[in-house]
C-alpha cells in the first residue's frame, strides 16, 4: 500500500475545482470557500510536486498531470459515493442527492405531479433535475437516471414506466387563423397552411406523422417559424395563439388552451398516439438509495396528471 497518501479532502477539493472550471464556481457548489479550495489544491500540488491546474484570470484548466489524476480519481470517488449510498439505503429514511436527466416535456407534463409528494415523503432527499433533449450517457453526465421514450433507450438500461402510459400529439391553431385560412379536413391540406415546426438541436426538421384507423401519413408542411423542441416549444405555442399558424405538440401541453378555446383542434381524428415515457438507469452498479426510493415511489403511487399552466 502506498505511503503518505494525500489528504482525501484535498483530492476532493481538486476534483470540485476541475469540474467547476474555477475556485469561485466550485465554492458556490460546495460548503467550502474559494480560499479554502485554493489552499487545498496548492497543498496537494506541493505534496505531489506537480502542477495540477493552469490558473489565469479568465479560466482554471487542468494540466496534463491534472487530467490524468482526474481520470483516476473520478471513478474512485464514484465508487465511494455508491458504497455510502448503499449503506444509506439500509436506513429507514433514505438520504442524499438524486439527479435526473429529463426532456422539457417530462419536466413540464410529468414531474409536477410526482415531485411534490415524493419530496414530502422523503424529506432527506435532495432532487436535482437537468433538462436535456438529447439522449445522454447518464453516468458520464453525472446523473442517476433519466426519462426518455422507448425508442431512445439503450438495451443495457433498466426501464421503469413513469407518467401516463398513452399520450398523443395534437394539432391546433387559433380560431382567428382558421377563420381566415380554413380548417383542414385531411392531412394533405396542411401543405397549404402555415405550420409551426420543431426540431431537436443538431437534427433535421421533424416531419409530421398523422394516423387514423391504421392509415399513416407523413408530411413536411411549410411554415415561417421553426423552434427547438423543448426549449422553444412555448414560443411555438405563443405564436399559434397569436394566429401565426398550426402547431403540433403534446396534447397535454396544448390542453389548457384547447379547453379555454384560445386554440381550436385541427384534424383531431388524425392525432397519433404513442406509449408513455420510462425512467431508465444503469443496472451495472448499486442503485443509490435516493433512486431506489424514487423507483419504489413510482410503483406505489398512481400517476395523477397535473394541470399544465398556460403560456
Amino acid at each position: 500500500m502506498a505511503e503518505n497518501l494525500p489528504d482525501m479532502g484535498d483530492l476532493r477539493a481538486f476534483l470540485l475545482v476541475a469540474r467547476a472550471g474555477g475556485f469561485r464556481e466550485a465554492a458556490r457548489m460546495s460548503t467550502l470557500s474559494a480560499s479554502a479550495l485554493s489552499d487545498a489544491v496548492r497543498r496537494l500540488e506541493g505534496e505531489l510536486g506537480l502542477r495540477l491546474l493552469h490558473r489565469t484570470t479568465r479560466s482554471v484548466l487542468p494540466t496534463e498531470a491534472g487530467r490524468g489524476l482526474i481520470a483516476r480519481l473520478d471513478p474512485a470517488f464514484r465508487e465511494i459515493a455508491d458504497a455510502v449510498d448503499h449503506l444509506r439505503s439500509l436506513r429507514d429514511r433514505p438520504a442524499g442527492t438524486l439527479t435526473l436527466n429529463v426532456p422539457a416535456s417530462a419536466a413540464r407534463l410529468i414531474l409536477p405531479a410526482i415531485v411534490p409528494p415524493f419530496l414530502a415523503a422523503y424529506p432527506d432527499i435532495r432532487l436535482e433535475v437537468m433538462t436535456d433533449e438529447q439522449f445522454v450517457d447518464i453516468l458520464a453526465a453525472g446523473c442517476d437516471a433519466g426519462i426518455r421514450y422507448d425508442e431512445r433507450l439503450e438495451q443495457d438500461m433498466i426501464a421503469v414506466p413513469i407518467g401516463p402510459r398513452r399520450q398523443r400529439f395534437a394539432l391546433a391553431a387559433a380560431p382567428g387563423y382558421l377563420s381566415r385560412h380554413g380548417n383542414p379536413q385531411h392531412p394533405r391540406e396542411l401543405m397549404r397552411h402555415a405550420c409551426i415546426r420543431g426540431r431537436f438541436a443538431g437534427r433535421p426538421v421533424e416531419t409530421w406523422e398523422l394516423e387514423r384507423e391504421g392509415e399513416v401519413i407523413r408530411i413536411d408542411p411549410p411554415g415561417q417559424l421553426l423552434v427547438q423542441n423543448g426549449a422553444g416549444s412555448d414560443l411555438g405555442v405563443a405564436a399559434a395563439l397569436a394566429g401565426v399558424g398550426i402547431v403540433c405538440l403534446f396534447e397535454d401541453w396544448l390542453r389548457p388552451h384547447l379547453d379555454s378555446g384560445a386554440l381550436a383542434p385541427v384534424l383531431e381524428d388524425w392525432w397519433p398516439a404513442f406509449p408513455g415515457p420510462f425512467l431508465y438507469y444503469s443496472g451495472r452498479r448499486l442503485v443509490p438509495a435516493p433512486l431506489r426510493a424514487f423507483i419504489d415511489f413510482l410503483r406505489t403511487h398512481p400517476f395523477d396528471p397535473p394541470a399544465v399552466p398556460a403560456v
